[in-house]
């Protein structure tokens, strides 16, 4: 029997897509022209940043290393993410980050896997728990945007 965790790739995953997440949000930080939105993306993208260090340590304190794994969508998603020619609205309907049920069902299934060990699983809440606040920050900013804009609810992926 292995001594290596079985939760190992999700914490692997998660280091990946948090870093990941977090160089695409720095695009997007550099060029959107709203400060609001500029101020909610740096929280978001800290946040990011941080879990993808976070995990890689956990995982390196489990005596292991992060596996990178291709990810063929980053270069269009960092592409969106700084381009100056699609809007703040449409970049989050692009990423999904407009829609809470969609972006929150991924954290569901975290504690399945009962055999994590108690410092894995503090960190595994403290990052759903600010993922679930980030979620929200968006989601609130998306509304103010099209609020801004007077988009009808109808005009807009929600």
């Amino acid at each position: 029997m292995s001594d290596k965790p079985s939760y190992l790739g999700l914490l692997n995953a998660i280091a990946l897509n948090e870093s990941r997440a977090y160089e695409y949000l720095q695009e997007w930080i550099e060029v959107t022209p709203d400060p609001d939105v500029r101020s909610v993306l740096s929280t978001v993208a800290a946040r990011e940043g941080e879990h993808g260090m976070t995990f890689a340590k956990r995982i390196n304190e489990l005596g292991y290393e992060v596996r990178e794994k291709d990810d063929q969508g980053l270069q269009d998603r960092v592409a969106i993410a700084g381009s100056t020619d699609i809007s703040d609205v449409e970049k989050l309907e692009r990423f999904g980050l407009h829609d809470l049920e969609k972006v929150l069902c991924y954290f569901d299934d975290v504690f399945k896997d009962h055999s994590i060990d108690i410092a894995t699983g503090e960190l595994l809440g403290r990052y759903v728990a600010e993922e679930h606040d980030s979620c929200r920050l968006l989601r609130g900013c998306y509304e103010q945007l099209v609020a801004r804009a007077g988009i009808a609810s109808s005009e807009v992926g929600a």
